[in-house]
């Protein structure tokens, strides 16, 4: 007797097999397929597909038993652990009503179960978001105007990764009409790769920056990665550049399908906006007035690309602007917290570029208090670590900024070689101090500004400035 209540079948262990060019070494399991797909033997439930992925620091085949243990129903393993542990892996097979399915590579399958699995839904409109910076926060504006009026599936956080994006589309249903996907990189090659997985029939890159410089080496290889978005469109679909990009005529050169730009000049109906600060902005588009929370240009320009798409793919402009009015600002993003101190948290990642942009924007708030930056180390820069630190805090100098607390090594050594001892700087080895040092600082009717790397983990100094959500008002 099938259980009404179970749930659905995402795809069949013979679907699976064709998907991912494996051979089923074993096949036990009752359910003749999955219901979810993990590669975290923690995550697994019953009926589940387990992936064991080989990572620099362990192999996640040794939690096989593990994820039996909690009921996977179907394993992947790769063709070595397939040909070595052939019997063992039968008997596990058998004693846990599980199949095991052997492929050559473990996340090359999981990416191509993915692609597979997006097949079954070919009225989704897939959409898809890279950029050096702005792809979080795109996203998350994409699909406030989205939904709208149509239901709207997105992967959670900055789940971007060649791991964390087709884990993110098993979560399309038959209900969802639009699927808004960002695509994130660590290699060359991994756009790509997302790509050939999501198949976008909508493709925006926010911008061309420094962000993994240190793995690319140069701006020029960033653009050719990042333009990789494109690389599955079909003749009937449309991607998105920044008119104001030195790499837009690049960008736009592609042999199939089409570009547009975005862009305060390219978008028709867009009249300008108000800058509010903090408050974020007023934008004047097809005749209304729409109260936009994000504050910075850099977040107008994420609004921008949003409402191209969303006026390209027919959403209106009454949709647009109940969309942009709902938009919340996410974790360690262009947070605002107020209170009796004021506090920016804008920690969840940084680059030279966005360093940049969000000095710029603090320096053009009018304040009646004092303005201090908190800034942490900019990770995964390579061998332009040290100049983009020196040139970040040459910045600071030419800043109205009051007080500088600097955090991490790489922005400590660029901090004592560009300040004097006169300049009102201090050094933090360590989050007890920098919280100290913050504590007997900060007075009320300051404005703090809190950014760096999320490796550095900035958002640990919060509680002393008294920024939780239930002590003061979360813009």
């Amino acid at each position: 007797m099938v259980d009404s209540c179970a749930p659905a079948l995402l795809m069949t262990i013979d679907e699976l097999v064709r998907a991912v060019e494996g051979i089923c070494l074993c096949d036990y399991s009752q359910s003749r397929g999955f219901v979810s797909v993990v590669t975290d033997s923690r995550k697994v439930s019953p009926g589940s597909l387990f992936i064991p992925l080989i990572g620099q620091a362990q192999d996640g085949h040794i939690y096989i038993p593990k994820a039996l243990e909690s009921g996977a129903s179907v394993i992947l393993v790769d063709r070595c652990h397939g040909e070595g542990s052939a019997q063992l892996f039968c008997t596990l097979g058998k004693n846990h009503q599980a199949s095991f399915i052997v492929v050559e590579d473990t996340l090359r399958a999981l990416q191509d179960a993915a692609r597979a699995y997006l097949k079954h839904f070919p009225n989704l409109t897939r959409i898809g978001i890279t950029g050096s910076s702005g792809k979080t926060t795109t996203k998350e504006i994409v699909g406030s105007i989205f939904a709208v009026q149509h239901t709207v599936v997105m992967n959670e956080g900055n789940l971007n990764s060649e791991t964390g994006l087709p884990l993110s589309v098993f979560k399309v249903r038959k209900e969802h009409e639009i699927g808004i996907f960002e695509m994130g990189m660590n290699r060359e090659g991994e756009i790509g790769e997302l790509a050939r997985v999501l198949v976008p029939t909508i493709a925006l890159i926010t911008n061309i920056g420094t962000a993994h410089i240190g793995i690319l080496g140069t701006k020029e290889a960033i653009a050719k990665q990042k333009k990789q978005i494109f690389s599955y469109f079909s003749h009937s679909d449309t991607g998105f550049v920044p008119e104001d990009s030195s790499w837009r005529d690049y960008l736009s050169s592609i042999s199939i399908g089409t570009i547009k730009l975005f862009g305060t000049a390219s978008l028709e109906g867009y009249k300008g906006y108000d800058d509010l600060g903090i408050d974020g902005s007023t934008i004047f588009y097809e005749g209304l007035e729409i109260h936009f929370k994000l504050p910075g240009k850099y977040n107008l320009n994420n609004a921008l690309g949003a409402i191209a798409i969303a006026r390209y793919a027919g959403c209106s402009a009454s949709e647009i602007q109940r969309g942009l009015e709902h938009v919340k600002p996410i974790f360690g993003r262009s947070e605002i917290f107020r209170g009796d101190i004021t506090v920016i948290r804008d920690c969840y990642n940084a680059n030279p570029d966005s360093m940049e942009s969000a000095i710029g924007f603090c320096d053009d708030l009018t304040w009646k208090g004092r303005k201090i930056f908190v800034l942490g180390s900019m990770l995964e820069l390579g061998e332009q670590s040290r100049a983009s630190h020196e040139k970040i805090c040459r910045r600071v100098l030419s800043s109205t900024v009051n007080k500088v607390y600097l955090f991490g090594d790489d922005m400590i050594s660029a901090g004592r070689t560009v300040f004097s001892q006169e300049y009102p700087v201090e050094y933090a080895h360590s989050m007890d101090s920098l919280s100290k040092m913050l504590h007997e600082e900060v007075r009320p009717g300051d404005l703090v500004f809190i950014k760096g790397s999320r490796g550095m983990e900035l958002e640990r100094v919060c509680p002393t400035l008294g920024c939780k959500e239930r002590q003061g008002e979360k813009a």
